[in-house]
């Protein structure tokens, strides 16, 4: 799917012909609309595109390949102006992209990319790459918002209950859902976006995607860990053996799941009973893993019961922290909302957060779409042939949630939050829109660092 002339939705290969003859450029721009699930997003996902797609400049055997599937489609093909940006453009399209910078936090109606034709006698470009740009930057600003949501509901329990939540808060949200996404590039995009807020990973495209498109050396980790065909595979009957093998295999940090066939036995009997003195002795932490049963109740009641077998101490806090051999992760039926019920139900017990860490697969990398935070792309002004932008706007009486907006957009900074202006009223010394991208050179290149920290 590499050929960017047909990234797009059919129906745009014939707005060519659509837009007024005086059009000499046209000017859309993205946003994240007001919606139900947050107020503000994290704002990521723009420069993969822009190293994998628009980096990349079509050829004759694209235009061939294009004007082929179009014809036999039954849609118009602009092949003279695509030959006009493989001529007179050496492939690359004639736009200049503006945008906030990548791991702003960035309020919803606030628009994060503004896109502008170069070229006067191509201005249909800016809204023909919508579906291929929208589609970039909603997935991964999405999860990013979802990751950085529970981060927030971690940090307050945290600091509530916590004597070192900063040290503790990057790996307390774990990805596990690279099995559960569409394609390997999404668990590469949507794993990388959660890797903004935490450092816990098992999506190891996450990885590569950091590390290829924002330059990180190693943006996450992991830990060995059992699943429950490695503990089934001994037999009922083995079990114990199975969970004492687990910790002479390895040093440090492991995790084992522990509901293979009855998880309060396996806690009170085998950890908490026969194997209770090996945990004990080990220069490590044995992170029990329970996956059914409440989400929310079964952890509680795991904690409840390792902290009858293994003991601990009451922090500074007031707050019970469990023996430092033993913790538990939940991951089974995560959502910002179970997490937030279940740091309420362990404050609730008067247990530190610092017991425990979460989990989440398809809730964090799956479960979205476009509409989660309401993305949309629109045009917002037009040149014409005297030099002068005219407003574009829609404004639909069934529905005044989708209107546009008018004019050429800037982003200020007033009283510490982000607004928006008019561009002509705007310099770029305070449009915080600023150029990434024009006709084939890219202008900024973010760190994953820098992600990070504006992420914070």
């Amino acid at each position: 799917m590499t050929n960017l002339i047909l990234a797009t939705d059919s129906y745009k290969h014939s707005h060519f012909r659509q837009y007024p003859p005086e059009t000499r450029a046209i000017s859309a721009y993205v946003e994240a609309r007001a919606n139900d699930f947050a107020d503000e997003v994290l704002f990521m996902g723009l420069q993969p595109f822009l190293i994998d797609r628009l980096a990349r400049p079509i050829t004759m055997g694209d235009i061939d390949e294009a004007e082929a599937i179009c014809a036999a489609h039954g849609v118009p093909f602009n092949r003279a102006g695509w030959e006009i940006i493989l001529n007179d453009h050496a492939g690359f399209l004639p736009i200049t992209i503006r945008a906030l910078p990548e791991g702003m936090i960035v309020p919803t109606g606030v628009p994060m990319v503004q896109v502008e034709t170069t070229d006067p006698r191509l201005p249909w470009l800016a809204t023909f790459i919508e579906t291929a740009l929208l589609r970039a930057i909603w997935y991964p600003t999405t999860v990013a918002t979802i990751s950085r949501q529970c981060r927030l509901i971690i940090a307050a329990g945290l600091e509530k209950t916590g004597e070192d939540p900063a040290g503790q808060l990057p790996f307390k949200l774990h990805d596990f859902g690279a099995r559960g996404v569409s394609s390997g590039e999404s668990a590469g995009l949507g794993g990388m976006a959660h890797l903004v807020n935490f450092m816990g990973t098992d999506t190891m495209e996450a990885l590569l995607a950091a590390r290829r498109y924002y330059g990180a050396d190693m943006a996450g980790f992991s830990i060995p860990a059992a699943e429950h065909s490695t503990m089934t595979s001994w037999g009922r009957e083995r079990e114990q053996d199975a969970y004492a093998n687990m910790l002479d295999a390895f040093d440090g940090v492991v995790a084992v799941v522990s509901d293979s066939y009855d998880l309060d036995a396996a806690i009170t009997g085998i950890w908490g009973g026969a194997l209770r003195e090996k945990v004990l002795a080990r220069d490590g932490t044995l992170v029990v893993r329970p996956d059914s049963g409440d989400p929310v109740e079964t952890p509680v009641r795991v904690i409840r019961m390792l902290w009858d077998a293994f003991g601990g101490a009451v922090n500074a806090k007031g707050y019970r922290v469990l023996d430092p051999h033993v913790r538990v992760i939940q991951g089974d039926g995560m959502t910002p909302a179970t997490i937030a019920r279940l740091i309420d139900r362990l404050i609730a017990e008067g247990f530190a957060i610092d017991n425990i860490a979460f989990g989440m697969g398809g809730g964090l990398l799956q479960q979205v779409n476009r509409d989660t935070l309401r993305f949309a792309m629109k045009a917002n002004a037009m040149r014409d042939d005297t030099g002068v932008w005219r407003d574009v706007v829609k404004a639909p009486a069934t529905d005044p949630t989708k209107a546009s907006k008018a004019g050429r957009q800037a982003v200020v900074r007033r009283d510490g939050r982000l607004n928006i202006a008019r561009a002509e009223n705007v310099t770029d010394a305070d449009n915080l829109l600023i150029p990434v991208w024009r006709n084939g050179t890219m202008l900024v290149r973010h760190s994953f660092d820098q992600l990070r920290a504006r992420a914070a």
